[in-house]
């Protein structure tokens, strides 16, 4: 059974024992700094392995409590499967445990297990009271009715219970798509002696193995993953859902910073205006006005942007989805689906939340017609959320698809078999299937590949096929270009002559601008027979430079035009044809070197190889000192 992988976040009020009930569960202080340990608050979000029964795999984040630190609360809980709410038995739920409950919520975090803490400095019914005033907090939440679990970091007690709680509500957390392109946020920069740059993140999606070619968005830095830890042990590979380090290499600590994006493909947007749909807190301190500056966090980037309606000018108090749109100072990279926070950067405060319903958008006119289409949008129909999976991450599986929009099997199978009729999809070897629009496009590329190739290579037969499908792969998956070019052979659109791949109505050729050239060297080599010169001699007094020497040379042998004689001497193929006739017409079944000789008049220097070469075209065979005619 495939390994699972999931992420906890611990939030709550400053001092309420975040982190000590980390230690607890898992025995690692995860306040690492020492600023944290002077002050004894978590100023960035500390990770630490929970250890299971059943070998599932999770992480903990402990991350700040304090109002200071909230950027960095945002960044920690982002992409966590289940958050642990901890308010301290003698305080009560604060201002601080609703904010972040608040953050929660908008991030699209569905399951919450409320731990109450230091319950030995309070007796049973102050106990009972606060419990009250937990359930009164979440009345009404996406986290109503979640479990509740009483402990005492310090003795121990409860804290096996909360483990078993936990271990119970991660059975019905979906599983991220290790199946997607890769997708790190990273939110940790720093370079080890003698390791080079090093990056830390939560794996969003997809999968990173040792040795993989990997992007910094939005910048675009390529770079390579030399080594990958998780919770400080080297592994081969990491995937969606683990807290993970990777050692790159190609890049310089200052060529990163936090909020950028580790991706392994070019499927992921950058963008500087998104789409979105925003639900706003219920008590914003003042009117947030048409343009007003926002700060947006995403993953664990943090934007400075400007908010534009489309159907207002203003939000004072509004319980109802908005949907509008961020135009941003900078670049991040997202896709549909993401969530995020918005703050105000004066006066300081969260102001709401949201997803992303376009990753790309684009400047509209105000009015109706624009909310419309955002609208329409934002609903997306289950055929446009396969579309939008496959444009990511193809081919896919059924159950890939299944994963990646949580649609019913029976509903992707009628949708698959539809759109397959449309000509929207196709199914490839292997029960996989991929959008018509990317074979399209690799056709386009195999076309543009070989017309550029002949270009550049006019005598060859064609491309070598490994070296073509080896430059598609930077795009697309090797079975889906082994399945286009297929098609496309079997279509009469390219052709295959042994390991190469050419354009149908291509044939080598010598190339214009040195063809009158290379035709006095094939007179040359014509004219002279089978006792020709090295084949550096008929190059040598004209202009013709080595490479393009050496590809005259591979036409010429390649087309059958002529025949390697020895390593550093080719023959005309008419000249061979010429001693085959002579020797035929002149011998018997069976001929010998002085027949051959006194036949052609040629010295031993090409009769020797001339006759091998005989054999070697199946012409001749030797035996026993003479040849044999076949």
């Amino acid at each position: 059974m495939e390994a699972t992988y999931y992420t906890i976040g611990m939030a709550g009020h400053i001092d309420h024992g975040k982190t000590t009930l980390t230690k607890a569960l898992t025995n690692v202080d995860t306040d690492r700094l020492k600023e944290e340990k002077q002050r004894n608050i978590s100023i960035e979000a500390g990770y630490a392995p929970l250890h299971t029964k059943d070998g599932t795999h999770v992480s903990i984040v402990d991350v700040p409590g304090h109002e200071r630190f909230i950027r960095q609360m945002i960044a920690g809980v982002a992409g966590i499967d289940l958050v642990v709410l901890v308010v301290a038995a003698d305080e009560g739920v604060m201002p601080q445990t609703k904010e972040h409950l608040e953050i929660l919520e908008f991030l699209g975090i569905k399951r919450c297990i409320v731990t109450i803490t230091k319950i030995d400095r309070v007796d049973e019914e102050l106990l009972e009271l606060i419990a009250l005033d937990i359930d009164e907090t979440l009345s009404g939440t996406s986290f109503e009715n979640s479990p509740m679990v009483n402990v005492d970091s310090v003795s121990g007690k409860g804290i096996d219970t909360l483990k078993e709680s936990i271990f119970h509500e991660l059975q019905s957390v979906e599983h991220r798509d290790r199946y997607g392109s890769f997708r790190l946020p990273i939110d940790q920069v720093f370079t080890v002696q003698g390791q080079g740059t090093i990056v830390r993140g939560t794996v969003y999606e997809g999968i990173v193995k040792n040795g993989s070619l990997l992007r910094i968005l939005p910048g675009d830095e390529k770079v390579k993953a030399r080594n990958i830890q998780v919770h400080h042990q080297d592994v081969e590979e990491a995937r969606a859902g683990q807290r993970t380090a990777i050692n790159l290499t190609g890049v310089e600590k200052d060529g990163i910073k936090r909020g950028d994006v580790l991706v392994a493909s070019d499927h992921f947007l950058v963008t500087d205006t998104i789409d979105v749909a925003i639900r706003f807190v219920t008590d914003l301190r003042s009117v947030l006005k048409q343009r007003s500056p926002v700060k947006l966090h995403v993953g664990t980037s943090e934007v400075m942007g400007k908010i534009v309606f489309f159907d207002r000018n203003s939000v004072e108090e509004i319980n109802k989805e908005v949907l509008c749109q961020i135009r941003l100072d900078n670049e991040i990279v997202v896709r549909r689906g993401d969530r995020f926070i918005l703050r105000r950067p004066t006066p300081v405060e969260t102001i709401g939340g949201g997803w992303v319903i376009e990753p790309k958008g684009e400047k509209y006119r105000f009015g109706d017609e624009t909310i419309k289409m955002l609208q329409k949008k934002k609903e997306g129909t289950p055929e446009d959320l396969i579309k939008d999976v496959l444009k990511v991450s193809s081919p896919l599986t059924i159950n890939q698809i299944i994963q990646a929009t949580s649609l019913d099997q029976k509903e992707v199978q009628t949708i698959l078999n539809k759109t397959i009729e449309k000509g929207v999809l196709v199914e490839i070897p292997g029960n996989k299937y991929v959008l018509s629009s990317q074979i399209h496009k690799i056709k386009d590329d195999i076309t543009d590949q070989l017309t550029d190739f002949h270009d550049r290579f006019p005598m060859r037969l064609g491309m070598n096929k490994a070296e073509l499908v080896q430059l598609l792969r930077a795009d697309f998956s090797k079975e889906m270009v082994e399945y286009t070019l297929e098609q496309m052979v079997n279509h009469g659109t390219i052709k295959k002559i042994e390991r190469f791949i050419a354009n149908e109505n291509f044939e080598p050729h010598l190339p214009t601008k040195w063809k009158t050239r290379m035709e006095e060297i094939i007179s040359n080599l014509k004219a002279d027979e089978l006792e020709v010169k090295k084949w550096e001699d008929y190059i040598s007094s004209t202009p013709i430079s080595k490479d393009e020497s050496a590809e005259l040379r591979g036409f010429l042998l390649l087309t059958n035009r002529a025949y390697q004689l020895t390593d550093d001497m080719i023959v005309h193929k008419l000249a061979i044809n010429q001693a085959v006739d002579s020797l035929q017409q002149q011998t018997g079944t069976v001929f010998d070197l002085k027949d051959a000789k006194d036949i052609l008049n040629v010295s031993r220097k090409y009769l020797i190889p001339l006759l091998e070469l005989l054999d070697s075209l199946h012409h001749t065979e030797r035996e026993e000192g003479k040849r044999r005619w076949l």
